[in-house]
This record gives structure tokens, sequence and C-alpha cells, in this order.
């Protein structure tokens, strides 16, 4: 078939005079790449989207059980100590925050009676204060009422270092005070031009109720029994929990929105994996939806032909990356690895982090792997469009990374790996257990060995991996190795809390219980300097120059490399109606999902 003929099939699809998934599988058939199929409509401007329907239901229950599978199981349901998207997710299901975001970057009211502006009020002109007026007549799942007091308790929970709740970064610059019973003031230390934040989204603003939680506020808030027993405000009340397996809930009655929700009971089955996942909802259709699927493009596209279900593509500002390590993860002081108080011996030679950045093959990744769901990308930041540089491309080059290291004085040693003053160039690389990942390392390592660099590979479980257990060596938020692959999520359209990830007073330690952001210990003067003017600009072209330049220099130091931005990739029943959304969580209108009869 020739170039003509595929553009007519592209048209066709724009048109829909042909179904996506048809394209797909004739592309295939003819020996092309699925993954280079889906780029082919995706760079013709057609992103996967819901087909919409013209029913919706009209009454509250009536839609029987909806199953959604988590492959990575949550491991607790308390948003304030959620490190993971399966924790958030989980949470999100009982508890809502003030407002959430769409899929255009809108907030939309949950707990709230209004967003706040400078029109009605809510916003102050100088950037330091914001109203919010909360809806009426919202109980928690107990029957108590929702009132100002339990936000304002949300702000001296988690803004007390005691609690180690990983929101506090959201909530500490302020102050929270109850203007009456259903309106609160937040006052901020400074100018705050991204005010959005605190009490919005499924990562840092689900709101829990005082009076559950006022008695473990502070070193006492791991002992909570609330805190794998949630009681909110959502569409689901709790049923019962499996840490890691399975979340249950049933159908509020009570729900504070008319008609809502449709299905009369959740499961949440965690465990297994990202291939299985897609199986059960796009082939035997066992599931309604699943979450994440890291799972390469040349299979999805084969499930899909199973008629049951359909890969709906979000965009996103996610991002699969690798970490580089600044500190020493097998060397322990006061009891505590990668300690801020060492220096990696190697990976602080920024000729050895440029040589790595240089080895990872993106367009393999992007072309042999995630095809739809992973485009190869030398930045740390790639949406919304006004964040993206422009400075940085993604490059390949075996022999520019070997000149980089020979110029650096690594030589290469009998065994074929390179030294310098007694050093080699032999790191553990790890990441959670995953196909797509797993093959990207090997991708990575096979690049590495031609440059005289030895990778050790190291796969977690992604229960273990992406786990809040403090006794546990293996969580990502300790990086006790030298390198580390995941994703991290952008949870707003906006880079602030994204960004936070480098600044050096998030650095994840011991004392913080690993909690914060900054796991690489990467620190930079000009960068904290740059982030904290950034906070307070005003003026947005000039705020996202600022975060443009953020991003130009945690790349071009290599602090982490960016590998593939990934828009989100989800399974869906046919005939599962749902609101996407690629800056929140994916049950920030949860309430609003039914199945098409």
């Amino acid at each position: 078939m020739n170039e003509q003929n595929i553009r007519g099939l592209i048209e066709d699809v724009r048109e829909g005079k042909l179904a996506r998934r048809d394209f797909m599988t004739k592309m295939v058939s003819l020996g092309l790449a699925a993954p280079f199929a889906g780029h082919l409509l995706l760079n013709a401007g057609i992103a996967q989207a819901q087909t919409p329907s013209a029913y919706k239901p009209t009454k509250r229950g009536g839609g029987g059980a909806l199953r959604v599978l988590w492959w990575q199981g949550a491991t607790l349901l308390n948003p304030h100590f959620a490190t993971g998207t399966k924790d958030q997710d989980g949470s999100r299901i009982f508890y809502e925050p003030l407002a959430s975001w769409d899929k255009d970057g809108n907030l939309i009211p949950n707990l709230a009676a209004e967003i706040p502006s400078a029109t009605n009020g809510g916003l102050s002109k100088d950037g330091k204060t914001v109203i919010w007026k909360l809806k009426r007549g919202v109980t928690w799942h107990d029957g108590k009422p929702f009132t100002s007091a339990d936000v304002v308790f949300n702000w001296e929970y988690a803004s007390d270092p005691a609690t180690a709740a990983v929101s506090i970064g959201s909530y500490k610059d302020m102050k929270v005070e109850a203007i009456d019973s259903h309106t609160v003031k937040i006052t901020f230390n400074k100018v705050t031009p991204f005010w959005a934040t605190p009490f919005v989204g499924g990562a840092q603003g689900s709101i829990i109720p005082k009076h559950l939680f006022e008695a473990y506020k502070g070193a006492k808030s791991r002992e909570a029994p609330n805190n794998l027993k949630p009681v909110g405000t959502g569409p689901y009340k709790f049923t019962d929990f499996t840490p890691g397996d399975m979340v249950r809930g049933t159908i509020n009655t009570s729900y504070h929105q008319a008609n809502k929700p449709f299905f009369d009971s959740i499961e949440m089955k965690g465990g297994g994996d990202a291939v299985s996942a897609a199986r059960a909802v796009l082939q035997t259709g066992e599931y309604d939806f699943a979450w994440n699927l890291q799972v390469e493009d040349e299979i999805l596209v084969k499930l899909e032909v199973g008629g049951k279900g359909k890969v709906v593509i979000i965009p996103s500002g996610d991002i699969e990356f690798i970490q580089c390590n600044f500190t020493d993860p097998n060397l322990e002081v006061d009891g505590e690895r990668s300690s801020i108080k060492t220096k990696h011996p190697v990976l602080t030679d920024p000729a050895v982090r440029q040589a790595l950045s240089l080895l990872i093959d993106r367009a393999s990744v992007q072309q042999f792997i995630y095809g739809r769901a992973g485009i190869a990308t030398a930045d740390f930041i790639n949406n919304p469009p006004r964040l993206r540089s422009t400075a940085n491309k993604p490059e390949f080059n075996v022999d520019k990374a070997i000149s980089v290291l020979e110029a650096a004085g690594w030589k290469k040693g009998s065994d074929g790996i390179r030294e310098k003053g007694g050093k080699k160039l032999k790191f553990v690389y790890q990441t959670s257990v995953n196909q797509p990942r797993q093959k990207t390392q090997a991708i990575v390592k096979q690049a590495c060995q031609k440059a005289g660099i030895e990778l050790e590979l190291k796969a977690i479980t992604g229960a273990v991996f992406f786990s809040s257990d403090v006794g546990n060596p293996d969580t990502y938020t300790k990086l006790y190795s030298d390198l580390q692959m995941y994703t991290t999520t952008m949870n707003a359209p906006d880079a602030e809390i994204f960004m936070n990830q480098f600044v050096s007073w998030e650095f994840s330690t011991k004392a913080n219980k690993w909690q914060g952001r900054n796991s690489t210990r990467w620190s930079n003067p000009e960068y904290d300097k740059l982030y904290r003017a950034g906070e307070g600009e005003l003026d947005p072209v000039k705020r996202a120059a600022m975060y443009i330049k953020m991003n130009d220099m945690v790349v071009q130091d290599h602090a982490v490399i960016p590998v593939v931005s990934r828009p989100r990739a989800r399974a869906a029943n046919l005939k599962l109606r749902f609101s996407e959304s690629g800056w929140d969580s994916d049950f920030w209108a949860l309430q609003d999902w039914y199945r098409e009869a």
C-alpha cells in the first residue's frame, strides 16, 4: 500500500468512515508496526477519544457493579500518605477535594459551591488570599456534616511536620481560617499565582474528616485506624480493603449530587500485571476499566481486536524518566543510606551523566515498546504546550558518549569496563516489574555495554517499589540504587508542584520518613532561587518562561534523563462512559461514570 492510500485511510478515520481500531488492524496486517500506525494518526491530529453518548442515567443506582483493575494495588487509603498513583486513586473513591481538573485544565467543583474568581470575590488582586465557599448539605459517610472545620483541620494535619504527610508542600506556607460554617479563607505567606493546589485535585487535595483523624494529627498519624478504613464524602462508601489486592465500596445513597452515582458498587482489584489487566478489559470483558496500560502497543492492538473494549489515550504531562542518585547508596550514615551527607562517588561527575543520556535510545523505546503511549523526549515538562522547551532534542549517540567519557579520563580496563581513580562505571539500575520497563532496561544496558558501562538490572514488584513502607529498602523514594526509572505524574496543568521534585527543601530523607519529593537529592541554588521566584510571579508569560528554564537546567545537567512522554493509556469497556483527565486522578469524576444500555 502506497503513501497516498494510507493518507486516504487516515482521512477516512478523521471523517468517521473508518474505525480507528480497523485502521490499526489493517496497518498491522500489512506489516506496519502498531506503534507507527498509531503515530500516523497522532501526527495527523487524530487522538483517541471517547465516543460521545446520547444516553445518560436519570436516577441514582441500578447500574450493578463497576469492576476496575489497578494492577499495582493500593496499599493505604489516606490521600495525605499516598506516595503513588495507586494509593491516590484508591483514596479518591471515598474522599473528595474542593475541586478537580477536567481534561481541558478547567476547575470543576466537588465540595466547593463555586470556583473562586476575582468576579465572585474569591480571589484577591494581590495574589495572597483565596476564599472558598463550601457546598451545603454534604455529609460524611457516617452522617456527620461536612463543614469548614474539616477544611481547616486538613491544613493543620498536613502542614504539621510530625504528621509526615506527602502533601505537606501544598499546605505549609499558608494560613487557613473558617469565616463561617461553610466558608474558608486561605492566606498565603507570599504572592501565590497558582493558588489551586491546596484542597484541589486527587493527589494533594482530598479532604479527610476532622472528627475521625483529629486524635491522630502529628506523631501518631500512622496509627489512625481510618488510614485503612476511609470515611469520606464521595459517591461510594467503604466496604472492605485488602492492601495490595482489593478495595471495595458500595453506593452512597446520600451522595450530594442528584441522581448519582450510577453503579451500585465498585471493586478496585490490584495485583497482576498490565498485560493481564488489558486483556481482562479488551479481550475477555471481565472488567470495565484498566489503569496504566504500560504494555507494548503491538499487544494492545491485538487485544483490541477482541471487540470487548478499547484503548483510550489521554494527553497528559506524565513522564517516564531515569533518576541519577547524587548521594551514595552504599554508604550508611547515621543509619541512613543515600544520605544527603554523602556524595555519589561517580554520578556526581557531569560527564558520566551526559554519557548516560546519550546512551538512551529513546526512538527505539517509542517505536518498539510504547507506540501511542510513549513519545520520545529530552524534556521533563512536555505538557501543557505553553511550558514546552525548544532547546532540547533526544539524542542517541554511542560514539559521542564514548568521546565524552574518554575526555573526562574514564578509560577501559582489562574487563572492558571504564574506570578512573579506582572507581568503575558499574551501576545498579532499578525499576518496577513491568515488561515495557524491563525491555527499556535491556535497550539501555546494551548501549551502555558498547560504551564500557556495566549495568546491573534490578526489578522490584510494583506493590513494594511504589509503597509507603518506611521499613522497606526497595521503595522508590529511598533510591537505594545508582539509577532508577519510573513515571512521575503531573497532576495539574501547572508546573509548580511538578517541578518541586528538584528543590533542596524537598530532599527525601529518613527524618521526613522518605516523604520528600526530591529523591535524587540533586541540588542547585540557582534552581531553588528560580523556583521561589516562579512561586510569586503573577505574569503568566514570565512564569511559563521560568518553568521552561527550570526544565532546561534539570535536563541539561542530567539530574534526570527523560525517556518518553506518556499520555495516559487506559482500557475501557465499549459501553463504559467516563470523563477522562490527564491532570487529575482517573476517579476525578467517578460519580459520573455509567454503562450505556
